[in-house]
């Protein structure tokens, strides 16, 4: 199964972009979402930023994806 995680872009340089989630950031390829801009919220997976997405939908997505982890840790 793969995952795609929604975070938010903080800094972009050419390809590449600065991302965070809840005060972790990692640097990611935006080769595949170009149109991207600092202050958009992605989905990153393995280091590429794949899709972008509204800030709604990336906070559903963080809720559901924590209410599966509680479930999970029951």
């Amino acid at each position: 199964m793969c995952l795609a995680v929604p975070f938010k872009i903080t800094k972009k340089i050419d390809n590449m972009a600065v991302a965070e989630l809840k005060g972790f950031s990692r640097e990611v390829s935006v080769a595949l979402t170009p149109e991207v801009e600092v202050g958009d919220w992605v989905l990153v997976h393995a280091g590429f930023a794949i899709h972008r997405v509204t800030e709604d939908d990336a906070r559903e997505t963080l809720k559901l994806l924590e209410e599966l982890h509680e479930a999970e840790s029951k």
